[in-house]
């Protein structure tokens, strides 16, 4: 211990640098593997399956397989589309409620092995795994918990089924990202030909516990979803937003999926016991499948945009829905809008203008340079400043050193020590006054604000309130076109 402390005071008599005791974690934090998923930011979700061919959105469960027929299935289009978009991967629903399965599995004869596409050698999991690989992109996995079709659904030796199920598609095709659990559970099917309605209690039908343990055994680097986590939560609607206030947290306890009380999900708990991040999914057209009937509803430009920034930016991941039509491929409407939203997001984001610009703050901790305030535009999130542990209330003001033109702020905590702030404000000075641009409530992973395009050579980021000595790892500017 002497040794250490002589050789931190030689470092800081030759350097002329001081050193501080490093922040302790606030609260929960969140595990390396949702720290990956965080800097996803922005993937597919692709809703193909025997729904495509049946023009529904919830088949029933008695769909012959012979119906399951892609003439033209690309799913390298869909990884090129994904790739072109700036996703960052893929999520498939690989069975959904009617118990078809994209894959040959041996545990039914509801599947692709008995359908006529490719003689009933098909395997669509299997492409869309090599697609991902060739260009790049992580690859996740939907498999619904309802089965319509499976004849014991119900009683216990359905989830002895569907854990076989989860362990195939664990195991046949590489890494995946995310394990996606629908809310949506029991109610009327087929159920092997019962044509019955049978309920089932989603809190301790499925012994998620256990099940979950199949996961965290065969894919330990995976996050898994569900309304209520355990590690991303359901974002509580299917618009595409998350509230402006929104924590990663969550008490997590309480809930599970098909969770009743779903709005809380939309800003989680600032009371939160555990890591759990919202995502936002929602589909480029009204539905989740492919009807032909929507070709012409496809969202606009004006609409993606609204539900990026609803999104990412405000600290949740965007998982943007491709109704794969009947063909196999992405619609060509649905690729010329998501390729126009991506060709906007460049532009808006095209030139950064706070880097490496003058920046001073009210109070540093210990006064160091490890958290002084330039660590918030030199380029790298893994360096922050932070204040002294008794101040909660700070300010950090960029010099631009020029008039510059901005309408983006960007703004992010370093979360792997927790998110903390619970106010903030951004100023700019115009006309030798500190002029408000917003006032706004949590930050956490990334938020993005688009703001009234203003001129200024200054502006001024205060911290209002925060749990405890805020952690600001990276700040942004824009100036993004009309």
């Amino acid at each position: 211990m002497k040794k250490n402390n002589l050789l931190i005071l030689i470092f800081v008599l030759i350097t002329g640098c001081r050193t501080a005791d490093p922040p302790k974690p606030v609260g929960p934090v969140p595990s390396k593997s949702q720290i990956a998923w965080h800097q996803m930011e922005f993937y597919a979700f692709v809703h193909f399956n025997m729904n495509t061919f049946t023009d529904m959105e919830w088949g029933y469960g008695d769909e012959s397989p012979d119906l399951f027929n892609p003439a033209e299935l690309d799913c390298r289009q869909w990884a090129r589309v994904c790739k072109e978009a700036g996703m960052k991967g893929i999520i498939l629903t690989a069975k959904h409620h009617d118990g078809f399965c994209l894959w040959p599995s041996q545990y039914t004869e509801h599947s692709v092995k008995n359908s006529t596409w490719k003689d009933g050698k098909g395997d669509v999991v299997k492409e869309l795994s090599e697609a991902c690989k060739e260009y790049g992109l992580k690859m996740g996995l939907y498999l619904s918990p309802w089965d319509r079709n499976h004849a014991d659904y119900g009683k216990p030796e359905y989830i002895i089924y569907y854990r076989n199920q989860l362990r195939e598609l664990l195991t046949n095709y590489g890494d995946i990202f995310e394990f996606w659990i629908d809310g949506a559970n029991g109610g009327t099917g087929n159920y092997g030909g019962a044509d019955e309605d049978r309920k089932v209690d989603r809190k301790t039908y499925y012994d998620w516990p256990n099940t979950f343990k199949i996961v965290r055994e065969l894919q330990p680097d995976a996050v898994i979803f569900s309304d209520a986590g355990p590690d991303i939560r359901w974002v509580g609607n299917e618009q595409g937003w998350a509230n402006e206030t929104n924590w990663c947290l969550l008490r997590r306890d309480e809930a599970w999926p098909g969770w009743p009380r779903y709005k809380e999900l939309r800003s989680g708990h600032e009371d939160g016991t555990h890591w759990v991040p919202a995502e936002v999914d929602v589909s480029i057209r009204p539905g989740w499948y492919y009807h032909p009937s929507q070709d012409d509803q496809v969202k606009s430009l004006n609409q993606l945009l609204d539900i990026y920034y609803h999104s990412v930016g405000r600290n949740a991941n965007l998982l943007l829905n491709f109704p794969v039509d009947n063909r196999g491929l992405i619609h060509e409407k649905d690729v010329e809008q998501v390729l126009k939203l991506a060709e906007a997001l460049k532009a808006d984001f095209a030139i950064e203008l706070a880097g490496g610009k003058k920046v001073t703050a009210t109070n540093t901790r210990g006064n160091s340079s490890q958290y002084q305030a330039s660590n918030v535009n030199d380029g790298n999130v893994e360096t922050y400043w932070a204040t002294e542990n008794n101040i909660t209330n700070a300010s950090l003001v960029i010099d631009l050193g020029e008039p510059v033109e901005f309408n983006r702020f960007v703004i992010q905590e370093y979360i792997p020590l927790g998110q903390r702030v619970q106010e903030f404000t951004v100023e700019a000075m115009v006309e030798n006054n500190w002029k408000l641009l917003a006032s706004k409530t949590t930050i956490g992973y990334k938020r993005i604000l688009r703001l009234p395009t203003v001129k200024t050579f200054r502006i001024r980021i205060s911290i209002i309130q925060s749990k405890a000595s805020p952690l600001i790892s990276n700040i942004e500017l824009y100036n993004a076109p009309d």
